[in-house]
């Protein structure tokens, strides 16, 4: 019988793992996103918010933080009209990123809470 919550692997904060982990969810987004867009939908970063998410649970923050930075230009280059090209962001562009990165650092925070809250739950 189990009696701590070990349900979620973890990697170390600041590891090179982590870091890998973050590369490969947005890799994986991306992915998801450009199938996605293959049916004419485009919500820029429907894919990538439960990607930062599942990082920051599993990497840290700093995982979590990496990963959103690398967001950010993958956005703007591959699914902003127009595609696979960096061109000036009109204002409603500009909300979408702020916004992305709003909703991205609040999930970051959390998640950091949640895995300290978990070390203390542990001692």
């Amino acid at each position: 019988m189990r009696y701590r919550t070990d349900y979620l692997p973890r990697l170390q904060p600041w590891s090179l793992s982590a870091f890998a982990a973050a590369v490969a969810a947005v890799v994986f987004a991306a992915t998801l996103q450009e199938i996605v867009a293959s049916f004419g939908i485009t919500p820029y970063f429907a894919g990538f918010i439960p990607a930062i998410l599942v990082v920051s649970l599993l990497g840290g923050a700093p995982a979590g933080t990496f990963a959103v930075l690398l967001t950010i230009p993958v956005v703007w280059w591959a699914f902003m009209p127009p595609h696979f090209e960096f061109n000036p962001l009109t204002s409603a562009d500009y909300d979408s990123f702020a916004t992305f990165v709003l909703v991205s650092s609040l999930m970051i925070c959390f998640s950091h809470l949640y895995r300290e809250a978990r070390v203390l739950m542990r001692k």
